[in-house]
């Protein structure tokens, strides 16, 4: 718990800054390590408590977060005109830090959606799933049929969503952007949140409906099926006979109930967007916490974003259960460095704008705080982006940063509930998985009250501790999961929000 009223943030006693909780003004003296600031410092930024060589490591969290690009004094501002990423050794150590997961005797509870399989669901949606952009208009006029009153007489479905995207042609029908834009499409299709799937496409796209059904092993039925638009009379004839196949599936889907089941039935996606530098000290520690007593209940967290862990891998392939699990993670991670350096990018191209304007100076230091959404258990696995998640506990998920992008992978994976840390401020939904903000700060809290679910801020105003606010995270986790509506719900996000990761040249 922070002290309450604190100027400044010390998060290890070998660190060589301090974060300011508020704006600290040019001259004020820090008492505790005998520093004046030598500027004004904005709140979430950080002040060096003693003097630094030019070259010499810089160290936030005991973790080193970035190199003096000239000496830095004691009480400087300490940001990017100041502070640079360069290459340095981590020790991956595989495994050195796993132990046994403590599991609790008595599972908790939510009420969810068991489907015949026997997966459980928090959200009951039907879905009309795009080939191809070509086909969007189509399937959104579809699923504008079903708004309004239009759904009275099926109170148990929680509404028909289009799923649509700018992709599905003009990219090799065998390469990697293939094969991972149909897994995406393939892991919607099988969600455990819809009911029933509709999939429209064009008729003459890259992405033929029959190859995807086909490649993906995609089960035909009443409630999950393909059209094209060219075979239905055009935009005019799709769209009737879309909304009919819809009509057919809803009286199916209005036959769920909700019934108590082991929170072990969830798997939850990690994100964190518009980052800022409270990020790491407030809202990704307490997601960490509530991660760990779901762990302990046994179920799932998949944590992604891996250029947002570079520079901070090693604390997860430390934590992996095999030297196997820990090599995948750190083969991403090569991946991405060739990734990028091919298409002349640099990993410290993140962090945005945004994170820096409110105090985050490099990738290293941004992955240092991202990581603490994972909390402490064992790393069990790691997949590619959008593969069906298969194991339980911590896991880690290979995406972009992009947090769209991210979370569409994780929802592919199976995630049928996203938690959302954000700084800065997001405005965020992933249909048919609800989406809970948390909000690093009271100040954001109270400025986009009508967007965030949990105030994580109330660690920086010394109201909680991490394990406080995580223990409320994650009962808010298990009341959304039984059909309490997030604010993005609310506010009718999640249908724009679906971006496959693309790869590959477009032709």
């Amino acid at each position: 718990m922070v002290a309450e009223h604190a100027l400044v943030i010390q998060l290890n006693r070998a660190d060589d800054v301090v974060i300011a909780c508020r704006e600290v003004p040019a001259g004020t003296h820090l008492d505790e390590y005998d520093v004046s600031a030598r500027e004004t410092v904005p709140a979430g930024h950080k002040i060096a408590i003693r003097n630094i060589a030019a070259g010499a490591p810089v160290r936030r969290y005991n973790q080193i977060i970035g190199f003096a690009s000239q000496p830095i004094a004691a009480g400087a501002h300490v940001h990017v005109q100041n502070l640079s990423v360069r290459t340095f050794e981590r020790d991956y150590a595989f495994c050195t830090d796993a132990k046994p997961t403590r599991y609790v005797h008595s599972e908790a509870t939510f009420s969810g959606i068991v489907r015949p399989d026997g997966r459980v669901a928090t959200r009951n949606y039907l879905g009309v799933l795009t080939t191809v952009n070509c086909s969007a208009t189509v399937a959104k006029r579809i699923s504008e049929a079903f708004t309004g009153d239009a759904l009275r007489e099926y109170p148990n479905v929680d509404g028909v969503v289009a799923i649509t995207h700018t992709t599905g042609c003009g990219m090799d029908i065998n390469g990697e952007g293939m094969k991972v834009l149909r897994r995406t499409l393939s892991g919607y299709a099988r969600h455990v949140n819809f009911c029933g799937i509709l999939v429209i496409g064009l008729g003459c796209e890259v992405n033929q409906a029959e190859d995807l059904f086909s490649t993906q092993n995609l089960p035909r039925g009443p409630l999950l099926s393909s059209m094209t638009i060219q075979e239905s009379g055009g935009t005019v004839g799709a769209i009737r006979i879309g909304v009919e196949r819809i009509r057919d599936m809803l009286s199916i889907a209005n036959q769920v109930t909700r019934e108590a089941v082991s929170a072990s039935n969830l798997i939850l996606g990690l994100q964190c967007g518009g980052s800022d530098g409270y990020s790491g000290i407030t809202a990704n520690p307490a997601l960490g916490a509530a991660v760990d007593l779901l762990v302990s209940n046994g179920g799932t967290a998949i944590l992604s974003e891996t250029p947002e862990i570079y520079g901070a891998e090693h604390l997860l392939t430390r934590r992996a259960i095999t030297p196997e699990i820990g090599e995948k993670l750190v083969s991403r991670i090569r991946w991405w460095e060739e990734y990028t350096e091919r298409e002349r990018g640099e990993m410290n191209n993140n962090p945005s704008p945004g994170n820096k304007a409110g105090g985050l100076t490099t990738i290293l230091e941004k992955s240092l705080g991202a990581i603490a959404k994972g909390g402490t258990t064992n790393l069990v696995d790691v997949f590619q982006y959008a593969e069906p998640v298969t194991s339980k506990g911590l896991v880690f998920m290979d995406t972009p940063g992009y947090d769209p992008v991210s979370a569409t992978g994780q929802v592919a994976g199976g995630a049928n509930l996203i938690c959302f840390t954000t700084g800065r401020g997001s405005v965020y939904g992933c249909k048919p998985s609800p989406s809970l903000k948390l909000a690093t700060s009271s100040r954001l809290y109270r400025q986009m009250a009508d967007d965030m679910d949990i105030n994580c801020g109330e660690i920086l105003d010394g109201n909680a501790s991490i394990e406080e606010l995580g223990e409320q995270i994650f009962q808010l986790i298990l009341e959304t999961a039984s059909g309490r509506r997030s604010r993005s719900e609310a506010h009718g996000f999640g249908a724009e929000e679906f971006v496959p990761w693309m790869l590959g040249a477009v032709m």
